[in-house]
Order: C-alpha cells, then structure tokens, then sequence
C-alpha cells in the first residue's frame, strides 16, 4: 500500500483568514482593554472561589432521577390481594401527576412499593408536595388496614455513614443496644443539618406476645376476636370532665397505658358470674423479640446493633458527615459505659482525596509547564501563561458546575484535571501560546501520514479535540 504526503495547508485551503476569527477580534480587543481584562479576571477570581466554598462536595455522582417511594404496609395479604387493592389504585392515581416520566409498582407479600419518577429539573420537594396531596385523595379508596408511607427525601447515593454499637463487656445483649440505638442515637442524630433519615439495622425489637392457649379458650368460651378487642382497648386513656370543688377545678381522667408486662397480664378478657377472666387465665404474656428479616454481623464476630445515615438530596456530603462524627462524639460519653460506637462506613476520606488529587495535579501540572517552558523553551514569560491560565480555568469550571447544580466529586474532578492537562501538553507544543486554526486542524495536530485522516490520539490530536 503506497500513501501519499499531505500537502502544507494554507489559509485560503480553508476557507478563511485566521487573522479574520472571532478569537483573534477577541485577543485585539482584550490587548486594548487591558484594564477591563484584569477586572473580569479579578471578577471570575472571586466568583470561583465562593462557588468553590458553597459547591457541595462528594465522592459519587448523583445521577439519578428526582423519585418519590411510597410503602404501603398491607400486613398479612398475599401479593396478589396487594396488587388488587393497594399498588393498582395508588400507580392510576400518580400516573395523573404533573411532570411524571414514569410511575413503578412492585407488590410483595404484606407490602406494595410504587415509584414515581419525574422529568429532568423537577425540584424533589416539589414533586413531594405533589404525591402527598394525591396520597390524601386516594387514602378513602384503600382498604383501613393499609398504612401508606412516604420515604425519606433523599437518592441512591445518601448512604454516606454507617456505625456499628459494640459492647466490649458483653453485659448487655442485641435487645438493649438495639433499644439504645432507636431511642437515643437515633433521635439526636436526625437533628444534624443535612440527614434525612437514620435508619436501625441488626439486634433484636423488643415487644409484649400474647401466646395464646386455644384449650383454655374454648374451655371459656370465648373467641379470638375478643381477647384483640381486649388487648386493644387496654391501652388507652379515657378524658372526663371537670368538677368543681372548693374554688378548685379538679380534672377528671382515667389512665390506662401499659408499660409493664404485669399490666398487660391483668387485662380483663371476659367476665363470667361476676368473676373476671384476666388474659393471664387464657394465654402466657411474654416479652419477646420482634420477627427479623436479617442480621448484621461485624468482622466475623459475631452480631451488632448499627445504624445507616442517608443523606437529604443536593446536600454537601463532607458537612453533613463531618456534623454526624461530632455529634457522635457527644454521644459517646453519655453511653453506659463498655459501649463503643465503632465506624464501619465512612464516605469522607474518599471526598477529601478527590479534592487532595486536584490541588496534586494542579500544582504538578504547573510546575511541569513551567519547567518545560523555561528548560526548553528559554523562555520565562510562556510559563506564566499555563501557571495563570490553569487556576483561572478550574475556578471557571466552578463557576459553571455551582450554576448547574453539579456536586464537586470524582467524576467532575477528574474531568477538570484532564481538561488542563490537555491544554497545558497543548501550550507546550506551541511554544507558550495556543495553537492557531491552521495548527490546530494542520500536519501538527495530529494529522496522520494517510491522506484525509485525523487521529485524535496522535501527537496533539486530543489537545484539538479538548480545545
């Protein structure tokens, strides 16, 4: 196969003059207002620098859509009942939704999950507002039983933070941390800026059972659905009225609630010539651990009582975990003592070594163009052009991604790193400056020996196609 050398371009070959280009006006009109320069660079200087200070910083990217789940717990019913009467109902409601792309329903047994996802831009509590008037409308057409609830306001990438309770004693067990974890952790860790929801894993929820002796039943007499009745209503406080004695009000109530098992023992199911039937008479009322759809276990060590922190949607990830390991700080001397909160999962050193990797980068690429601009080049004023240009196009890139909404994280990280070090391998090939139209599109960018080929990997080809 015999190729034939490319002849030398010239202006005219394409078409125009580049003295005549939009960017040579443009470079004349900046070398004539020099002043106006300095201002709009001092301008975007500031700019980046806020827009660096308030983007919000992750280690993922957030790509996914602006969704709302709803749960509906329908307990005891097959997939089948569910689908009929809960997740049918709930997706023909939503599909009315304004800006909805698409509506999902998955029915399990005992539970229905609908998914509603909106088009691009949607702002989430927007469209949360929108789901839950529709979820007030179609409540009347769900059977009584069924208890509709919406998930928390936040996406596929807000699990930033998991923790794990230990206790290095061994005096207490998995129901006690867990009864530690939901009613203390919990709550003061949904009070830090920027957590949508902490979630309990593991350990065992405690809970009053009421076994039930269906011999004794039928010995009394009585059927199932009077011992719930009884069990139901023994909980429950009753309001009276207000008497008046001695110029002093007096309020009248009765108190009901139960705390401990013997109260739950002493409910009075039935009552049979004047002598009452307790619940002790027909059933054994025990405190047992609720029914576990898993465990969590951690370094092969057995059982532990943890807890997930999911992220709110669009919040600086770094903050918010930073805000979760002070606050667990605090926690951690009001816990009996032997009682560790160790860290399982942490997204923060990830964030940090992204943001670490662009300062590196930056730095090197700047000293390397420097170098190469002075070492071989002989020239000092060139390396200026790379060493200012570089850190004016990060705080530009930004500027953009803060007006679009766009999180500081590996992926758009890394582009700005590649982008630069592109231009600065460009700036070096051309002598401290940016290459013309002809040097661009000519033999040295990238041009191949083959006639009417361009390859964008070849010698300065990837620097054309950035630029």
């Amino acid at each position: 196969m015999t190729t034939t050398e490319r002849p030398p371009r010239s202006p005219q070959s394409l078409g125009h003059d580049p003295a005549d280009s939009w960017i040579a006006k443009v470079i004349a009109w900046s070398v004539e207002n020099q002043l106006l320069v300095v201002v709009a660079t001092l301008g975007l200087v500031l700019a980046g620098f806020f827009a660096i200070k308030h983007s919000p910083l992750d280690a993922i990217p957030d790509l996914s859509d602006t969704q709302v789940i709803i749960r509906t717990e329908f307990p005891g019913q097959s997939p089948q009942i569910i689908e009929d009467l809960v997740t049918y109902p709930l997706s023909t409601t939503l599909l009315g939704l304004p800006k909805t792309k698409a509506v999902r329903g998955f029915s399990l047994f005992g539970t229905s999950f609908v998914y509603v996802i909106f088009q691009d831009g949607v702002d989430p509590y927007w469209a949360r507002s929108r789901v839950s008037e529709a979820l007030v409308t179609v409540q009347r057409d769900l059977p009584e039983k069924a208890v509709v609830r919406m998930g928390p306001d936040a996406t596929g990438v807000g699990w930033i933070y998991q923790y794990a309770l230990v206790d290095r004693t061994g005096k207490r067990d998995l129901a006690q941390l867990r009864s530690l974890q939901d009613w203390f952790i919990k709550f003061e860790l949904a009070t830090v800026p920027g957590v949508s929801q902490v979630a309990s894993v593991g350990g065992f929820v405690r809970e009053f059972q009421v076994l039930i002796d269906p011999n004794r039943l039928r010995a009394f007499n009585i059927p199932l659905g009077r011992v719930r009745e009884a069990v139901k209503a023994s909980s429950m406080e009753v309001g009276g009225r207000v008497l008046e004695k001695s110029e002093m009000e007096w309020m009248i109530r009765s108190t009901g609630y139960v705390t401990t098992l013997e109260d739950l023992q002493q409910v009075v199911v039935f009552a049979q010539s004047g002598k009452p039937v307790l619940l002790t008479d027909v059933a054994r009322v025990v405190e047992g651990p609720q029914m576990r759809r898993g465990v969590v276990e951690l370094g092969g060590e057995g059982e532990v009582v943890g807890g997930i922190v999911v992220m709110r949607s669009g919040e600086n990830a770094l903050n918010v975990i930073l805000g979760v390991k002070r606050k667990l700080e605090e926690l951690a001397r009001g816990l009996p003592q032997g009682v560790e909160i160790q860290t399982v999962y942490d997204r923060a050193p990830l964030i940090e070594g992204s943001v670490d990797y662009l300062k590196h980068k930056l730095m090197e690429e700047g000293i390397v163009v420097a170098l190469v601009c002075v070492v071989f080049l002989l020239h000092l004023r060139s390396a200026l052009v790379a060493i200012i240009t570089l850190p004016l196009g990060i705080l530009g890139a930004f500027v953009v991604m803060s007006a679009q909404g766009i999180t500081a994280n590996i992926m758009s990280l890394g582009g700005d790193c590649h982008c630069h070090r592109c231009h600065g391998r460009c700036i070096h090939r051309h002598g401290g400056k940016c290459p013309s139209d002809n040097e661009r599109f000519g033999r040295g960018c990238g041009w191949t020996d083959a006639p009417e080929t361009f390859d964008p990997f070849g010698p300065g080809g990837g620097t054309g196609v950035v630029l």
